[in-house]
């Protein structure tokens, strides 16, 4: 499980460094995507796979299935950690999150998400007031909070 927020920056090469607390849990290898609310979603590589499976169900005669699907498998790269526990940002992962060089690392439950600090920052002050209407709009999901 990831939990934890954590300030970074990425240096001019587009290399970021991952939490150590997020590195076994990540594993040697996994990938990176473009998530939504103009982030990033890092998964282990077990947890990819169950979602590909997942995608697999899906009729490839929705629009919006093979929409989504085109633009989250597309801008997905795998990633590896160099000797310093940084990752390989590719161009169009950095230009979908707007990551130029603050970046917040976000620990939410089976997967990490990579902001930028300016969107993180705006997100979480639109989304912090609401914080009890969300989780009162949620409570159908029965997670035990």
């Amino acid at each position: 499980m990831f939990v934890g927020e954590y300030q970074h920056t990425v240096d001019p090469k587009g290399r970021l460094i991952i939490p150590q607390k997020f590195r076994e849990g990540l594993g040697e290898k996994f990938i990176a995507t473009k998530g939504l609310d103009n982030c990033l979603f890092v998964y282990p590589m077990e947890a990819w796979q169950q979602i590909e499976q997942k995608f697999k169900t899906i009729p490839s005669t929705s629009k919006d299935a093979r929409a989504f699907a085109r633009l989250f498998f597309s801008g997905a790269t795998e990633c590896e950690l160099d000797k310093q526990g940084r990752i390989l940002l590719p161009a169009n992962l950095r230009e979908h999150a707007a990551l130029e060089k603050d970046a917040v690392v976000l620990g939410v439950s089976t997967k990490v998400e990579i902001w930028s600090r300016e969107n993180w920052n705006k997100y979480s002050s639109e989304a912090e007031p609401t914080y009890e209407e969300i989780a009162e709009k949620i409570v159908e999901f029965d997670l035990g909070i």
